[in-house]
């Protein structure tokens, strides 16, 4: 009987312990492929941005919503820290309309290459 408990605590321990919860995107970050991405703040970045961030209740002028607005590429830019977090990493902006796949990389993109103003 004691071998028995013996093995099965052991059987527990390693399947406890090969359980850990990680974030794949911390893990695994710069997924997108940039080269064939075209991430420009004029054309890509900041469409993007005024559609699903900067309007009315939201990062916009009169709502700055968290005392955060985003209508140029000096207030996103300075803020592509919280943003790559928020929206890559957490996903958890913007509420209600989640980001897809190639507008993530478009923000990745342009974050990694230093939220150029292009």
């Amino acid at each position: 009987m004691k071998t028995r408990l013996l093995v099965l605590l052991t059987i527990a321990i390693f399947i406890f312990a090969g359980c850990y919860y990680d974030k794949e995107d911390l893990l695994y970050s710069g997924a997108a492929d940039c080269t064939t991405i075209s991430a420009k703040y004029s054309t890509d970045v900041a469409p993007l941005i005024n559609s699903k961030c900067s309007y009315s209740g939201c990062h916009d002028a009169g709502s700055a919503a968290a005392g955060l607005v985003l209508e140029n590429h000096t207030q996103t830019a300075a803020a592509a820290g919280g943003i790559k977090q928020r929206c890559l990493i957490d996903k958890n902006m913007p509420p209600g309309s989640p980001l897809t796949a190639n507008e993530m990389a478009i923000l990745q993109c342009w974050i990694d290459a230093g939220t150029p103003n292009n």
